[in-house]
């Protein structure tokens, strides 16, 4: 049988808000978080060929251990009895380990591109369990755009959003050990009266459309302290005229959200010294999300359809 094939970009996201709350009785922490995708992505090249047997093969130039792009893909083989032989090859873009979820959007990429590729329908609620069970984050990615977190995460409720605004990334050379970041806080095992005032700030945030000045993400306290460079470019975004700057999840990329393109371009240069990736980019909505991934798998989807389905079901 003839191959299909698709090249599908795999979209970052930023958190615009984070609150961490207390240690669950299973060990993970209660979180608040309002996610954001944006325009930084990597780069996904599918081509399936039915046959007998099931084949996963991944061309990765960066060898990353234990690739979420080949567990998402078995696991979608496993769930769905998928037959054939799929050849993937992931161009990496997204800054590793920054807070910025590119694994677990690489994950959801395959998750939403193998329904269409490979004939087997396959709903939402279906995919945001393989999702959940591959990372917390790799769920939003299921759905996109802005979207409030609860639990680890993977509770998630779409927001109306705000319009997209341009905006500045910055992936420094630091590794943040998210497990460290988590035990710095130090959260008690239990709800405390103490987590009130968190969420009545956050709750604020929330209401006014997530570019207030009350914006805030906890991990900064502890990863600050433990880098403090990431301080000082975060307040140097914000005199540059970023409205919005903060840390992404537990770091250690930063982000800044500036209210218009020649704002941001006049911030780029003063960056050039610095010992950063800086990335331009933007805010996606779940309707620019969704048309972007759907275009990708037209030749073999059908139309105005999300998950996106395929024409050879």
């Amino acid at each position: 049988m003839s191959s299909r094939s698709a090249t599908v970009r795999a979209y970052a996201k930023v958190n615009l808000s984070l609150k961490v709350l207390y240690k669950r009785p299973d060990g993970f922490h209660e979180l608040r978080t309002v996610f954001q995708t944006i325009g930084l992505h990597d780069t996904i090249d599918f081509k399936f060929t039915p046959g007998k047997g099931a084949v996963v093969e991944l061309d990765d130039a960066l060898a990353i251990d234990n690739n979420l792009v080949t567990r998402a893909a078995r696991l979608f083989f496993e769930r769905r009895k998928v037959r054939g032989r799929l050849s993937m090859r992931l161009k990496k873009q997204v800054p590793m380990g920054g807070g910025l979820g590119g694994g677990s959007s690489d994950a959801a990429a395959v998750l939403l591109a193998l329904p269409a590729l490979t004939g087997k329908n396959t709903n939402l609620p279906d995919l945001m369990e393989m999702g959940a069970e591959l990372g917390s984050d790799v769920p939003f990615f299921l759905v996109g755009g802005a979207a409030l977190g609860l639990g680890r995460g993977e509770e998630l409720y779409p927001l109306p959003e705000p319009k997209p605004q341009p905006m500045i990334v910055l992936a420094p050379p630091i590794h943040v050990s998210t497990p460290e970041a988590f035990k710095a806080l130090g959260r008690p095992t239990l709800t405390s009266p103490a987590a009130s005032p968190k969420l009545n700030t956050f709750q604020s945030f929330v209401w006014q459309a997530y570019l207030a000045s009350d914006a805030e993400n906890d991990f900064e306290v502890a990863v600050f302290q433990l880098h403090p460079e990431l301080k000082r470019w975060r307040r140097k975004l914000e005199r540059l005229g970023a409205h919005v700057a903060r840390l992404s999840g537990s770091g250690a990329a930063l982000f800044g959200v500036f209210p218009n393109q020649a704002k941001l371009q006049g911030a780029l240069p003063q960056f050039h010294t610095e010992p950063l990736k800086v990335f331009s980019t933007t805010m996606l909505t779940r309707v620019q999300y969704r048309a972007r991934l759907w275009r990708s798998l037209r030749e073999h989807a059908l139309e105005h359809t999300w998950p996106p389905q395929s024409r050879y079901a």
